[in-house]
């Protein structure tokens, strides 16, 4: 098949099952029957495949059987072009992500217990999702290796890449203050559950950790995610550029971060001088 260029492994071995599972459909006693596809059969694979499933799964498998299709059609296993014919998910409107105002972080570390093993981590989890930007995966997966206190340096995994960021003070400080009370655990994760078995944190419980404490601060239902977007506008509300906020997001392509541009855009349209007043 045609090779997936820049996409992370787990996406390929997606793309490739849902390829798979196209061509099940045609296979009988082991021999792969292409005169067997139509558009009807196709379409038939994506509707039922994509049923349980959201918008953007669902173009993931289009994508994968539109990537077959071709790859059969430039081989001579089909000699119809089906594309024009497969079935495209309905269209959405992209949101534009939403931060976190800094009231409400301040709220989420309030309602941390620093008296507490617990308190010390869930204030060292939001500081450094807040300032850093990291995914809850990228988070669940730094390990006490990863931290350059030397240099002052932290490098993440995820997605398939690995960047390198500046371990920020206050971060350093927060995850400090962390480790000197962590218990002893069955792996090096920085971020563990403290009831046993020691390890490391799911990516759900650690996001959990983060609408626990909004739960606690009596501020609307906050997840890690809204951290990370809140890191991205932070950037460029600071006047850094997209290059800086695709540095530090770990993104491959600056495409992807270009909707936080709209996002500081919706921000800046508040601070605007309604037409005809002067400001004072």
């Amino acid at each position: 098949m045609l090779p997936y260029l820049g996409l992370a492994e787990k996406s390929v071995d997606a793309h490739c099952r849902y390829a798979t599972g196209l061509i099940e459909v045609i296979t009988d006693d082991s021999a792969v029957l292409w005169n067997r596809l139509d558009a009807g059969v196709i379409n038939a694979f994506v509707a039922d495949s994509g049923r349980p499933y959201s918008l953007a799964t669902r173009a993931d498998i289009i994508s994968a059987v539109r990537c077959l299709l071709g790859w059969a059609l430039s081989t001579g296993r089909l000699d119809t072009d089906f594309s024009a014919a497969i079935l495209r998910t309905a269209r959405h409107r992209r949101c534009v992500p939403r931060g976190v105002a800094s009231e409400q972080v301040a709220a989420l570390l309030g309602a941390c217990d620093l008296a507490t093993v617990v308190g010390a981590r869930d204030r060292a989890l939001v500081i450094l999702l807040n300032r850093l930007g990291l995914r809850a995966g990228e988070a669940a997966r730094l390990t006490l290796d990863d931290i350059d206190w030397v240099h002052g340096r932290l490098r993440v995994t995820g997605k398939g890449r690995e960047h390198v960021l500046p371990l920020p003070d206050d971060v350093g400080a927060a995850v400090e203050a962390w480790l000197r009370v962590r218990p002893k655990a069955l792996d090096r994760a920085v971020f563990i559950r403290t009831l046993a078995p020691r390890r490391q944190m799911t990516v759900n419980g650690l996001s959990g950790v983060v609408a626990r404490l909004s739960d606690i601060a009596g501020i609307e239902r906050i997840y890690a995610h809204r951290l990370r977007h809140t890191a991205a506008t932070n950037v460029l509300a600071d006047g850094g550029s997209l290059g800086e906020a695709k540095e530090l997001l770990g993104h491959a392509h600056t495409a992807t971060t270009i909707i936080y541009a709209h996002a500081d855009l919706v921000a800046l349209r508040e601070l605007v001088v309604p037409f005809g007043q002067v400001p004072r």
